[in-house]
């Protein structure tokens, strides 16, 4: 068996155009004009490049972008007048703080003065709950787009058992509650679970998101699982190379022999994240401003 290879980067070009097309809708229809701010505090490259990204990614869908750059040495009331300032303004629909903050700021303080209606990233604590408890909320981006690539691949996804690897509250734990939202038999392991393989032969599912390089080997799989990738290490550079190459959470050669679909590092789920990031704020705006939610959007 050799799986079929889940097009990430296409199925997110796909999200993004009916992003565009939602956007011209309410422009044209409603007067509104959904608006993301970012705001990126300190100078990590990766999170420059990220957040440039994004930029980039919004205004192509016609949406308004707000980037906001803090100094490193910023105090932390500063930054949390900035998102109360940006709580306030009509214009952002969306608010997302790139992390990982400066060591001197409490991250979760932070994440919770956004107003959870703007939280596009889903991560406020009145969203997780909202979750948990089967209610409206914005969700994660990169579980939601994980569900996206499981619903697309496999449709219905009642009864199907399903193997989370991973309990971060910005993954897995978001994770397991989708795929249980959509009547799964869900189990949560670790990187402490004891016989982890004995867990993943049953799952028709498998969700990676541990942060260990192909730590997942192909035999561990049931024949015919379909296997979604988050994770993305890098491995130690080969002789003459400058850096390393780019790798998730499970073997890919070995796996795709015994899997019937999995997610290819990179070009599997990361071009999904930004794709949901943006149908995020699409749903934020519409909520706002009592809009009908866009199909093939949301959870």
């Amino acid at each position: 068996m050799s799986a079929d290879v889940i097009d990430g980067k296409a199925f997110a070009a796909n999200i993004r155009e009916k992003v565009a097309a939602e956007v011209a809708r309410m422009k044209e229809t409603a007067g509104v004009t959904p608006g993301l701010a970012v705001v990126l505090v300190g100078e990590d490259p990766a999170s420059q490049v990220y957040v440039r990204s994004k930029g980039r990614m919004t205004r192509e869908v016609g949406m308004e972008s707000f980037e906001h750059r803090l100094n490193d040495d910023v105090s932390e009331q500063e930054l949390l007048d900035l998102v109360e300032t940006l709580n306030a303004d009509p214009k952002v629909h969306g608010i997302l703080v790139q992390l990982p903050l400066p060591g001197h700021m409490d991250s979760e303080k932070v994440i919770n003065t956004i107003d959870p209606r703007k939280d596009v990233d889903g991560f406020h604590i009145q969203n997780a709950g909202r979750l948990m408890t089967g209610q409206k909320s914005m969700v994660p981006c990169t579980p939601l787009g994980c569900l996206m690539l499981l619903r697309d691949r496999l449709g219905d996804l009642a009864g199907l058992e399903a193997v989370v690897i991973g309990r971060s509250n910005i993954v897995g734990k978001p994770m397991a509650q989708l795929l249980l939202n959509e009547r799964c038999t869900v189990t949560i392991t670790h990187s402490k679970t004891k016989d982890l393989q004995a867990h993943l032969k049953r799952a028709d599912i498998v969700v990676a998101a541990v942060g260990r390089a192909e730590m997942v080997k192909g035999d561990w799989l049931k024949p015919g699982a379909c296997v979604i990738d988050v994770g993305i290490n890098r491995l130690e550079p080969e002789p003459g190379k400058e850096k390393g190459r780019l790798v998730g959470d499970v073997d890919f050669a070995s796996a795709s022999e015994v899997a019937g679909a999995i997610t290819p590092v990179p070009g599997g789920v990361g071009p999904m994240t930004i794709a949901c990031l943006l149908a995020n704020t699409v749903t934020a705006c519409c909520r706002e401003n009592g809009l009908a939610e866009p199909e093939g959007l949301t959870a």
